[in-house]
């Protein structure tokens, strides 16, 4: 991609000037007066499309926070003035009373091994959070593990460890497939990586009043649901991860139309272990996952559209919390999977979020003596 397309993209992006945020209300709601305009709130998060190249990531070794609380005499005791709901019997939990910019440490760990346990933690009221400044995301996601710079989305100025999504009524700078019937996909982060990510964080600066909500599913109630003698199978079983259909998404002239990082390929296994809690989960996804390795292509493609369905499916396995304004959501990437929902494209409103992305270890295998690099 040559510079001077890179830089145009980058100047698309609506300015400070254009950019306007209807008042807010007392309890967050958007008015509808076209008076007494304020500039974007947020503008120093708006999406850049720098054209600087990256080098290919290298192996490092991952100790998952989670592992220290487990020797703590109450590992949620970060929770201990906090009011819980679970959102579903099987994942995610909705939390208000933590303020998640005073978590110290330790908090942070147990918080590591809640989101293990629950798969997905909910955290409403978190304007401190929200309003934080970029070095303060970084500072947060390096507990977790090294901070994934993604190859191909924008991300604020200068801060290329915070991963943006950006639609608004004139563009998007997301990966939507509008020649789908369903143009959002499911996913587990940037799973081509070697070592993907573990714990993630995202929240919303800007979003509808209604629908953008963001879908997720438990990898670990799933394979639960499946026969024992198929998930004996799919233990033996590795896949190929691939991120070439990603770049070649913005090499095509969208999202921005900037590729920082070749694409890379990486084969995981269909089931992995979570280091930390020892819970199996299946670790594929519609995204990313391309086939199953030394199986013909029918018996792959049978195989993984089997498992892309029980994904998006089982209803019985999904949580949809709704995106109230100053809402943070955390999630492990390696016993989840995710999709956006793109309801809201004819309301011509802006949907703006951020994403810190730590990376975890190289999937584990259930299978144990299961080898990846043959």
């Amino acid at each position: 991609m040559s510079t001077t397309l890179a830089e145009t993209h980058a100047l698309e992006v609506p300015s400070t000037a254009t950019l306007k945020l209807r008042p807010t209300t007392t309890d967050g709601t958007s008015t509808t007066s076209e008076h007494n305009e304020e500039p974007y709130r947020y503008v120093h998060l708006l999406p850049v499309f720098p054209s600087e190249r990256y080098p290919p990531l290298t192996p490092f070794e991952h100790v998952d926070p989670g592992f220290r609380a487990l020797s703590h005499p109450n590992p949620r005791s970060f929770l201990d003035n906090a009011t819980v709901v679970e959102i579903t019997p099987k994942l995610g939990s909705e939390i208000t009373g933590v303020n998640l910019v005073d978590l110290d440490n330790d908090s942070r760990d147990q918080l590591a091994l809640e989101v293990a346990r629950r798969g997905l933690l909910v955290f409403r009221d978190q304007q401190a959070f929200l309003d934080s400044d970029p070095e303060f995301f970084r500072n947060w996601g390096r507990h977790f593990g090294r901070l994934h710079i993604h190859p191909t989305s924008g991300h604020p100025e200068g801060f290329p460890e915070i991963h943006l999504v950006y639609r608004d009524e004139k563009t998007t700078y997301n990966y939507e497939l509008d020649d789908w019937v369903v143009p959002t996909v499911w996913h587990s982060d940037v799973s081509y990586e070697l070592q993907p990510p573990g714990l993630t964080t995202f929240f919303l600066l800007a979003q509808p009043e209604t629908g953008g909500d963001t879908l997720f599913t438990s990898q670990v109630s799933l394979l639960k649901k499946l026969s024992p003698a198929f998930v004996a199978f799919l233990r033996t079983l590795k896949a190929v991860h691939s991120g070439v259909a990603q770049a070649n998404f913005s090499r095509s002239g969208k999202r921005g139309a900037t590729v920082r990082r070749e694409p890379v390929e990486n084969v995981h296994p269909v089931i992995r272990r979570h280091p930390v809690t020892g819970d199996e989960a299946i670790f594929v996804n519609r995204q990313f996952t391309t086939h199953i390795v030394g199986l013909k292509r029918e018996e792959s493609d049978a195989i993984l559209n089997f498992l892309f369905t029980h994904i998006e499916r089982s209803m019985d396995n999904q949580a949809r919390p709704k995106w109230r304004p100053n809402t943070v959501a955390i999630w492990d990437n390696r016993v989840t999977a995710h999709t956006a929902i793109l309801d809201f494209k004819d309301l011509k409103v802006k949907r703006h979020g951020a994403r810190i992305t730590p990376q975890a270890e190289r999937p584990i295998p259930a299978l144990d003596g299961l080898r990846l690099d043959d």
